[in-house]
């Protein structure tokens, strides 16, 4: 057998996440389910992901790691894959790495982008959040130069998760708008379950000017969820890129 990283991209809105789940729709089982069709292995396939996406999230650069036949063709595979996949997922490139590489735990940092429309758009509806009320980018800005000072972020963390710890380190974090589209970029090590749709949140209550940015170091530094803003809604965020340590093939 050969350890193969795959990079996908889909678009979640069908989806209640990557992570195969009883009673459910997942990206990785529709993976799963394609690859099992092509080598018609007596043997479950376990495919690893990068990660997971909550439902509704969409992916430009997603990577899973998978154990296939060494004799295996990866191009014709990849084509093959991609005619059984629903047109919302893609496999967009592949290569070989390591017996040990592990598309998760190798995995050095993760950056997401969370889309704010501010003008209706019927065709981006599911990719774009809508939100209408007036963003201060100055505010939103200084709230990510006080967010990067912080490494615990159990005030942005979903509560009862099956963490060890609730550290991160945030690499890098802004907001940049482009007319009326408004985007937060953000990459950090690692993300808890909820995180980057519960800072949006915050952030936007900064950015309405309806808490300072006192308030908004103090929610971090008093580690309660409860007291930061509403997560915003899935439709918007998108997993952008993930990058590895470079000792793979």
């Amino acid at each position: 057998m050969k350890r193969v990283l795959f990079e996908i991209a889909f678009n979640g809105e069908n989806y209640h996440g990557w992570q195969i789940q009883d009673n459910a729709t997942s990206i990785q089982e529709h993976i799963t389910k394609s690859i099992n069709i092509i080598i018609k292995s007596e043997n479950v396939i376990n495919i690893i992901g990068c990660g997971r996406t909550d439902k509704g999230v969409h992916a430009e650069k997603f990577y899973f790691h998978v154990d296939l036949p060494v004799n295996i063709d990866l191009n014709s595979f990849s084509y093959k894959i991609n005619q059984i996949l629903p047109p919302d997922i893609l496999i967009i490139n592949y290569k070989n790495v390591n017996e040990d590489f592990h598309a998760r735990y190798d995995a050095v940092s993760r950056t997401y982008e969370y889309r704010i429309t501010q003008k209706k758009e019927p065709f981006q509806n599911g990719l774009f959040n809508f939100i209408k009320q007036e963003l201060d980018i100055q505010l939103l800005n200084e709230s990510c130069k006080k967010l990067i000072q912080y490494k615990d972020f159990t005030s942005f963390s979903k509560v009862h998760t099956d963490v060890k710890n609730f550290n991160c380190n945030i690499f890098e974090a802004f907001w940049k708008q482009n007319g009326h589209q408004i985007i937060f970029t953000i990459t950090s090590n690692r993300f808890l379950r909820n995180m980057v749709r519960a800072i949006v949140g915050t952030m936007l209550l900064v950015g309405q000017k309806k808490i300072s940015l006192q308030d908004f170091c103090q929610i971090i530094e008093l580690k309660d969820r409860s007291l930061a803003g509403p997560s915003v809604k899935a439709k918007g965020l998108f997993l952008v890129n993930v990058d590895y340590y470079t000792n793979e093939d």
